[in-house]
């Protein structure tokens, strides 16, 4: 009969197995994956130590 078979359409591997555009998981994976690494940014600039200023002696 017609109709879609999305089991056999696609047959992904490796990275695009977890990270595709075609499946809900893979485009969620993207969103999860893009907000984590945003979150890393983040915190590695709140995080880092800031420059002291150089002493001089009088």
């Amino acid at each position: 009969m017609g109709g879609h078979d999305a089991g056999s359409q696609h047959q992904f591997t490796g990275f695009a197995k977890y990270f595709n555009a075609y499946t809900m998981v893979g485009r969620r994976n993207c969103v999860l994956a893009t907000y984590a690494s945003l979150a890393a940014i983040g915190l590695f600039f709140k995080l880092k130590p800031k420059k002291q200023a150089a002493v001089t002696e009088k």
